[in-house]
């Protein structure tokens, strides 16, 4: 029975940090770029974001080498930030945009960076595990309707619910 349980907690564990199908990790990606303050500008979405505005995370390195992370959006309906930090650490190889990421103890999803701006760093396309994760992340609080076309175009084409997609004020 044992041995049962840490199987099944090692599928779990394993799941939540596969690639989904059609969906490739950036290559050539550098941490160093990605590090700072991203605006959350579209997202499917989810309970630990529900109702949030104002959405940010923000990136920098952590003593043991990995990411630390720190989300935090604004709820009207409670009038108060939420804010969370996390950790995150690559999967295989620092130059590709695929990292496990926690916000609760030993538990880790994938983080997946599957498109992004790789000369300026101003936009990445972001999933996680399945493909009911989606962001749209930029350095600036509002981007132009051609990247946010070209993101819904590229995710829809990829099989994400794009016509599900929220667009968090950022005032």
């Amino acid at each position: 029975m044992r041995l049962l349980s840490s199987f099944f907690l090692s599928f779990l564990l394993i799941g939540c940090l596969s690639i989904p199908s059609d969906i490739a990790p950036v290559d050539g990606f550098e941490l160093d770029k990605y590090l700072g303050k991203w605006y959350e500008i579209a997202r499917l979405d989810h309970s630990f974001e529900h109702g949030l505005d104002r959405v940010t995370a923000e990136y920098s390195l952590r003593d043991d080498g990995g990411v630390k992370v720190i989300n935090k959006g604004f709820s009207k309906v409670k009038n108060k930030w939420k804010e969370v930090e996390g950790k995150a650490y690559f999967v295989r190889k620092q130059q590709e945009g695929y990292l496990k990421v926690s916000f609760f103890g030993p538990f880790y999803g994938a983080y997946i960076v599957f498109d992004l701006d790789q000369e300026n760093y101003q936009y990445a396309f972001v999933t996680s595990y399945d493909k009911s994760y989606l962001w749209l992340l930029a350095r600036t609080p509002t981007v132009s309707e051609e990247l946010i076309h070209r993101f819904v175009q590229q995710s829809n084409a990829l099989g994400f619910a794009t016509d599900q997609l929220i667009f968090p004020e950022q005032n």
